[in-house]
């Protein structure tokens, strides 16, 4: 299954890096997510997509999103990428790849995990997707114009 923009996001549970259970549903009806999947914590594309939202983390803040970072790392490789980074939002750990698999996340290359971020509306819908392996910044700037455009309307 590969999910679309326009489809209701599939609902999931995962740990976070502080080893709480997060549910997408526990923001529906509340907030808009950017749903985030990276290859791995730690690497240079991976560190520096991260960074690029932590520095606009406030911005996101402001209109009413959460941010949800999802590898196949360890909550404890979360945690100190987290610490590392002072990254404020949340990572998820998808240890057997469920979740990617759920979005229908493609692997780069046949090997990598892909880089695809999901701009979910307030109600649960997919209203953006953005897939660019390379793009690391881009994700973050996409992810703001979407939700700039889902305020105005």
């Amino acid at each position: 299954m590969t999910v679309q923009v326009g489809d209701r996001a599939p609902d999931f549970t995962l740990p976070s890096q502080t080893g709480e259970s997060i549910s997408l549903n526990q923001f529906v009806g509340k907030q808009p997510v950017v749903l985030y999947f990276y290859p791995k914590d730690e690497t240079p594309g991976c560190t520096k997509e991260a960074c690029a939202f932590r520095d606009r983390y406030q911005v996101f803040q402001e209109m009413g999103a959460q941010v949800i970072g999802v590898s196949n790392d360890s909550t404890q490789d979360h945690q100190k990428f987290a610490a590392n980074h002072n990254l404020p939002f949340i990572l998820l750990s998808d240890r057997k790849n469920e979740v990617r698999k759920l979005y229908g996340v493609p692997n780069t290359l046949w090997i990598l995990p892909g880089r695809v971020t999901y701009v979910i509306d307030k109600e649960g819908t997919v209203r953006h997707i953005f897939d660019r392996m390379m793009q690391f910044d881009a994700h973050v700037e996409e992810s703001l114009k979407v939700l700039r455009s889902l305020q105005s309307v």
